[in-house]
């Protein structure tokens, strides 16, 4: 048994933090208002695809004991000051850092120079839409790597502690992981933007095209970058380099695969349950991360920076938008 923090207590976190208390270890996580309310009252209520489960977890608004291993979780605007909170128990703590996006291992150490930080891709799909209730919808795997990989001590160390939790995979690629998955997470502006499940955004045609065109633009700016794609989830980089010059009535097969992974039940994906909250998204760290990546190379990314203004224009009107809306203003073209 290990004592292990969980910084962030929302769908991945809270999924992690419960598979960790049912393996037997000691686990605090970190949650407000009524999400810490809830935990502390009844536990964090796991259900879905890993079996339903009531973990009584120590909760509280921020770390208060020293633990072995930290998970950070929260959302990627908001890790530098979660660490910063916490940073009275995280000196020489190795720190896996489970965020969408880019930035994160970068960002994690410069908040945090004192910890090995370890990046983390979450694999598997989870919704938090009720105060202490957590729904995988999709079970998965975890994905760590760090700057010297297999190699890497705190990186062993944190699989060694989560493997007998859920499946985990070290990764020697770990940065060409982060934009395979930034591919796959192209699926949670669409959703935000209408309020639709991921599986209704592709049943509409409209939409899919539009999903189609972006996680195109996404892989021809990562090729230009020179990013080595890592395999996850069947994507790798030779089928994402045929996947980016095929017409879209060929390349759509691509996300109707990848939606299709992720079962029956309608998944609403990480950015709408965000505006569902009336939380700040990350959609700045998703596709905006594409826009800036495409301006580092001279290139433009049309379809992800107008994807990126329709999530902040519903998340400040909370009004979502009708498929017909969506297709009149979003560019259907690459450059």
């Amino acid at each position: 048994m290990m004592r292990v923090g969980v910084i962030g207590a929302g769908a991945v976190g809270g999924t992690l933090a419960a598979l960790l208390a049912r393996a037997g270890h000691d686990v605090q996580v970190t949650a407000r208002g009524e999400q810490l309310r809830a935990i502390r009252r009844d536990g964090i209520q796991l259900r879905g695809a890993w079996g339903d489960y009531t973990a009584m977890v120590s909760v509280a608004p921020l770390l208060d004991h020293a633990p072995e291993l930290v998970l950070l979780t929260t959302k990627a605007q908001d890790a530098a000051a979660a660490l910063a909170d916490n940073a009275a128990y995280l000196v020489g703590i190795p720190v896996v850092v489970v965020q969408n996006g880019l930035e994160s291992v970068a960002t994690a150490r410069r908040a945090a120079p004192g910890s090995d930080i370890v990046g983390g891709l979450a694999m598997f799909a989870a919704s938090y839409l009720a105060p202490g209730v957590i729904t995988v919808t999709a079970a998965g795997s975890l994905f760590l790597g760090g700057d010297n990989n297999i190699h890497d001590i705190p990186v062993r160390y944190a699989a060694k502690v989560l493997d007998g939790v859920m499946p985990v995979t070290v990764l020697q690629n770990f940065a060409g992981a982060q934009w395979t998955k930034l591919v796959v997470n192209q699926i949670n502006a669409l959703p935000a933007i209408t309020g639709l499940s991921a599986q209704a955004v592709v049943a509409a045609e409209p939409l899919l095209r539009i999903l189609t065109l972006s996680m195109s633009e996404t892989v021809r700016v990562g090729f230009r970058n020179r990013v080595r794609f890592e395999t996850l989830q069947g994507l790798n980089a030779r089928n994402l380099a045929l996947f980016a010059r095929l017409p879209v009535p060929l390349a759509r097969q691509l996300p109707l695969r990848m939606v299709a992974r992720m079962g029956q039940t309608p998944n609403p994906g990480s950015t709408l349950q965000s505006i569902l909250r009336g939380q700040a998204t990350e959609v700045d760290y998703l596709n905006g991360a594409v826009v800036r990546a495409a301006d580092e190379v001279s290139m433009l990314a049309p379809i992800n920076a107008r994807l990126v203004q329709l999530v902040h224009e519903v998340e400040r009107s909370g009004q979502f938008l009708s498929t017909a809306d969506v297709t009149e203003r979003v560019p259907l073209r690459l450059r």
